[in-house]
């Protein structure tokens, strides 16, 4: 410091500029105050700056000091700061002089007792399990036999060979290591990374997903155990989609972890066994169950043989079982015979009623009528071929008459289109007779048909048609009366008779030389007056 003494000035008191001032302050508060213990609550706390560093401030219920943790002493906390806290805060006290304040520089930050760590876990754990996040419904159960099992732990402590060990007395599977920080500040943001990490593996990565994951940690104090139950880390492990087992301290610690985790293990050994069988004891089982399975077998083909016998014993022989099906076929053969009879009987009734219904009347008037369309059709085609010729005649006379003045080349275009006319009219003529050729023939065939299926032709063979006096066929006896007039029809003519009452019996005739060429009908035979076809 440097004095000016002015023998004009007033008083006597040394002048100081503002820096040191400061500066001297500044030396004093910190000889002053080189290391403190100060008890507050954090407030205005919003995380570490992008510089790593954290500034916030302790306050009681009358006063407030700002406070600074650097970023080196932040990665040496055993726990996280968080708004609100009581904590006990040790460092020394230094002044800023670019804004004449003062604070505390913390170089340790430890919780105000251990009930004020347990409030906090308590009012988090309320809040939390208000969400639903504790909810036993969203635990998931853990996989029988898992192929391959994630762990969350300190790839230096213990804890990861004693699962590795406990695993490989057990049942010995893949294990896949996601080593984190188990302890101080960034503990739990690394553990909720590597269970959202675990969670993102599809297997294409070339690391195998898991299908159970443990998250495991020695036993320590509260504080050492703090970043288990960051609200982070329980979030993250209420959202894993792969069963979890919380392997996190001895057997007395709880973190809030162990509530929201499918599983909890007292200890990472119990974790390991908790997630596999023992492999002898499976064994053990399987070949005990092998050997039940082999014996039940046993046991069931023996009862079904039994029952086999049974039922052999009480089924009926092989002719019981055949003699009703071999009644039912000799009954059926013996009523087939019978059968085709009345078959061939009913179709020959059947035929015999279609041919007297048939008449060659119709079939003359079908005849008839196709004759005439066949006339009309060859008028009309000759009318058309007449009308045809007329128009190319007149043609050729135009361009015969066009064509008078043309050079000889156009004459002899002339006379090749003209020949051509005459050969397609020599064509179509030859085609209008072989039409009329064919339609010819097919009236012919018709006609042959009609002849052959005329009752007229039958008559020719002794047969005689009785009708009545409206002139249709009569087929049954039943249907005349005593005294009705009919007609017969024979095959030179008709004539005229009436219905008399014949004999019961006819009377014995003495055999004569030779057989009759014709009979004639008798009223009762065949039930009808006409002699069948068959």
């Amino acid at each position: 410091m440097s004095s000016l003494f002015d023998a004009d000035s007033p008083s006597n008191l040394t002048e100081y500029s503002v820096s040191e001032l400061s500066g001297s302050i500044k030396r004093t508060v910190e000889t002053a105050f080189d290391q403190v213990r100060v008890r507050g609550e954090i407030s205005g706390y919003r995380g570490p700056h992008s510089s790593g560093h954290a500034y916030f401030s302790l306050k009681d219920d009358r006063a407030r000091i700002d406070a600074v943790i650097w970023k080196g002493t932040m990665g040496r906390l055993k726990f996280r700061p968080e708004e609100g806290m009581e904590v006990v805060a040790t460092g020394k006290i230094t002044t800023f002089p670019g804004s004449s304040k003062y604070q505390i520089v913390i170089d340790t930050l430890e919780p105000a007792g251990a009930g004020a760590l347990m409030a906090l876990i308590e009012e988090r754990k309320r809040r939390l399990g208000a969400e639903g996040l504790f909810d036993p419904a969203r635990k998931q159960l853990l996989p029988f036999l898992p192929r391959v099992i994630g762990v969350v732990t300190s790839p230096t402590g213990a804890v990861i060979r004693d699962i590795l060990h406990r695993l490989a007395d057990r049942f010995p599977v893949d294990v896949v290591l996601w080593p984190v920080k188990v302890q101080g500040e960034g503990c739990g943001e690394e553990v909720a990374r590597a269970i959202n990490g675990f969670n993102a593996l599809t297997g294409a990565e070339g690391i195998p997903r898991p299908d159970v994951l443990i998250v495991a940690r020695g036993g320590g104090s509260l504080e050492d155990l703090w970043g288990f139950n960051d609200e982070v880390v329980v979030r993250a492990a209420a959202a894993s989609a792969i069963p979890l087992i919380s392997a996190v301290g001895h057997e007395t610690d709880w973190t809030l972890i162990d509530y929201v985790a499918d599983m909890r293990a007292p200890t990472p050994t119990g974790a390991a066994e908790m997630a596999v069988p023992v492999r002898a004891d499976l064994l053990a089982q399987t070949a005990g169950l092998g050997a039940r399975l082999r014996n039940a077998q046993v046991r069931q083909m023996e009862s079904r043989r039994q029952e086999l016998r049974g039922l052999m014993r009480a089924f009926p022989s092989l002719d019981q079982l055949l003699a009703l099906p071999r009644r039912r076929f000799d009954e059926a053969a013996a009523a087939l015979g019978r059968g085709l009879e009345l078959n061939t009987l009913s179709k020959r009734r059947r035929f015999e009623r279609v041919a007297a219904e048939l008449r060659p009347e119709t079939m003359a008037q079908r005849l008839q009528v196709e004759r005439q369309r066949l006339s009309q059709r060859i008028e009309r085609i000759g009318r058309s071929v007449e009308r045809l010729v007329d128009l190319s005649g007149a043609r050729l006379h135009r361009v015969s008459g066009a064509l008078d003045g043309v050079p000889l080349r156009l004459a002899g275009e002339y006379r090749r289109l003209r020949e051509r006319l005459e050969s397609l009219s020599r064509h179509g003529d030859t085609a209008l007779v072989n039409r009329l050729n064919r339609h010819r023939q097919m009236l012919a065939a018709q006609d042959r048909m009609l002849q052959s299926l005329s009752y007229r032709n039958v008559l020719k063979r002794g047969y005689a048609v009785v009708r009545d006096a409206e002139g249709r066929p009569v087929s049954l006896a039943a249907s005349l009366a005593a005294g009705q007039a009919v007609g017969i029809e024979f095959a030179d003519g008709r004539i005229g008779a009436t219905v008399g009452e014949g004999p019961a019996e006819p009377a014995a005739q003495p055999p004569s030389p030779a057989p009759s060429r014709k009979r004639s009908p008798k009223p009762g035979e065949g039930g009808s007056g006409q002699g069948s076809l068959f």
